[in-house]
């Protein structure tokens, strides 16, 4: 047995001649502690050399011979009958298992994806706010639902062809590094080239412009900016919907994921408040001037940079610590069994794969929903936002410490939202996200309606907190329970849905969602004159999405609920035929 590795975590301080203030040291200490407190579980788990732990499992209704002189020992539990936990009886080890339930044979490979998700999240955050202050403070918020539409969507459905290509060439730990290093490149070409450069590779906006036509100029003209927008918005999907979630699917098992899914993100959730202080303290650093700005880019760069090379080296100790599950049996009869390898699809096959299966066809009714459903609310934040903070340093700011109370509140209600799935089951955990995202959207559309925002400052500020409080505690309930239990519901399904399928829908569908949101918008604006007057409009549009969002939560339960019985069904048929040819021999 090797000792395993020790991974450390991402630092997020650098030694910069930069000013200080005791408001951002006070925070930035309070972060690290924070971070500290929460990465020494996982350091100890990491750097365990647990080799030699044996299976702990149940046949025939024995107790296994390795277990039987473990200290406080009360029982072996069996569950879903494949890999056994153990219990112990006090009252410490009880709730242990009822807020944190992960084993500690389990805890390296839990919290070797949890640090690999914090940091998938942490350079989304960064590069978020980024694109946010870029595209807003120059173009306008208007500007986002043009360029969604005309921007990100192509390019969602560029990449979708991208990936499914090069999935048939590429081995699955070979698509990782060619999926995520090329984003890294991007947004290292943009910090040392791109920005500094945007002087004469942007050209003058036209002078005397028609108003309908300045969002959409506007973008052309700051072309390096849109593209930043667009690599960003590609990579929310990517980095945790592809990357993350699908090597997830692959080395955890049913009866596990149970248990993880909902926990992975408390590690990786502290990650938009590392994020978000970090492009706060950069802005507050920073002058008015735009030379400032390009040297905060650079900075937080180095962070993303960095956060990417720990990416690269997570993923291949979470391969090692894989493989050494499959020698010793851990993850269950089921896994040990080849799997059968399906004919490569082409394109147009994905799409008609996609089409035909009624199971892929609800997944992807929730996916757009979410992202229609969250488009609709955030575009008339933001605009707002831009009105109360109108230079690129407040807004900066603003949208930093917005990133962090995100983290923070799902940090918080994450640990709900384990316990919800756990014991309420996939069904109720998945109907919550619909169901609390409408009742909290009900007061920001009733503040919006029923006050001037438009001329009066102390509403628009109000208005503005209204709203912030809606996106955060909107986004925290989709962290901890619209991703996990969308993710166990990809589990069933057999190797090529899981590659191509999840492709096509988590990138495409996220894409289609927001975009549709965003043409919603469009209109309202021709018609209104601006999306204020519109509000009314949007929340029809809002609530009619969450009552098909609900729908097609029941009816993909029903088809989860069948498929996991169905697969438990011919593996204790295929334990029992096993079981009558030793018995014959």
């Amino acid at each position: 047995n090797t000792p395993s590795r020790t991974i450390w975590p991402l630092r997020t301080q650098t030694n910069l001649a930069m000013p200080r203030t005791s408001g951002a040291n006070g925070a930035l200490l309070l972060l690290a502690t924070l971070f500290l407190l929460q990465a020494a579980v996982p350091a100890y788990g990491l750097v365990r050399n647990d080799g030699a732990l044996p299976r702990v499992t149940l046949k025939n209704n024995k107790t296994p011979q390795t277990l039987s002189n473990l200290p406080a020992l009360k029982q072996v539990v069996k569950e879903d009958g494949a890999v056994q936990r153990l219990k112990g009886g006090s009252f410490l080890s009880g709730l242990k298992d009822t807020l944190f339930p992960v084993d500690t044979w389990e805890m390296p490979k839990f919290f070797s994806m949890s640090f690999m998700m914090f940091m998938i999240i942490y350079i989304y955050t960064t590069v978020r706010d980024t694109k946010d202050t870029l595209v807003v403070s120059t173009c306008g918020a208007e500007s986002i639902t043009f360029l969604k539409v005309y921007g990100v969507l192509p390019a969602a459905t560029m990449f979708m062809v991208y990936y499914s290509k090069i999935s048939n060439f590429f081995s699955k730990k070979a698509l990782f590094y060619v999926t995520a290093a090329p984003f890294i490149a991007f947004y290292i070409l943009f910090a040392w080239v791109l920005y500094p450069n945007r002087g004469w590779l942007h050209p003058p906006m036209p002078k005397d412009l028609d108003e309908r036509w300045q969002y959409p100029v506007s973008l052309l003209c700051n072309w390096s900016y849109s593209l930043f927008y667009v690599v960003s918005e590609l990579w929310g999907s990517v980095g945790v919907s592809v990357l993350f979630w699908q090597l997830a699917n692959d080395i955890i098992p049913v009866w596990q994921a149970k248990r993880f899914y909902p926990l992975f993100g408390q590690l990786a959730n502290i990650a938009p408040i590392c994020a978000g202080q970090t492009v706060a303290y950069f802005a507050h650093m920073s002058s008015e001037g735009d030379d400032s700005f390009g040297l905060a880019l650079q900075y937080t760069t180095m962070l993303i940079t960095a956060a990417g090379a720990c990416l690269f080296g997570l993923f291949h100790y979470i391969q090692i610590l894989d493989e050494r599950d499959e020698k010793l049996g851990r993850k269950g009869d089921e896994a040990a069994k080849p799997k059968k390898k399906k004919p490569k699809m082409g394109l147009v096959e994905s799409f008609k794969f996609l089409v035909q299966q009624k199971y892929l066809a609800y997944l992807c009714i929730l996916v757009v929903s979410y992202g229609l459903s969250i488009n609709l609310t955030e575009v008339i934040w933001k605009s707002m936002v831009k009105k109360a903070y109108t230079n690129k340093k407040d807004y900066q700011i603003f949208m930093g410490n917005y990133s962090s109370m995100v983290g923070a509140a799902t940090f918080v209600i994450i640990f709900f939202g384990s316990n919800i799935v756990k014991h309420l089951g996939w069904t109720v955990g998945a109907l919550t996200t619909p169901v609390l995202m409408g009742g909290l959207a009900a007061p920001f559309f009733a503040y919006v309606l029923f006050t001037d925002v438009s001329n009066n400052k102390k509403a628009l500020m109000n208005a503005v907190w209204v709203g912030c409080a809606q996106n955060v505690l909107s986004k925290s309930i989709k962290y901890a329970l619209f991703d996990p239990t969308k993710e166990m519901a990809y589990i069933p399904l057999d190797p090529e849905s899981k590659v191509k399928g999840k492709a096509a829908i988590d990138v495409l569908a996220a894409r289609i969602g927001k975009s549709g949101g965003a043409l919603v918008q469009q209109a309202i604006v021709i018609v209104f004159g601006n999306i204020i007057n519109g509000a009314g409009c949007v929340a029809a549009v809002f609530y009619v999405t969450m009552a098909g969002w609900i729908y097609s939560v029941f009816g993909l339960a029903r088809m989860f609920e069948a498929k996991i019985a169905e697969g438990k069904k011919a593996s204790d048929q295929e334990e029992k035929d096993a079981s009558d040819r030793r018995k014959n021999k």
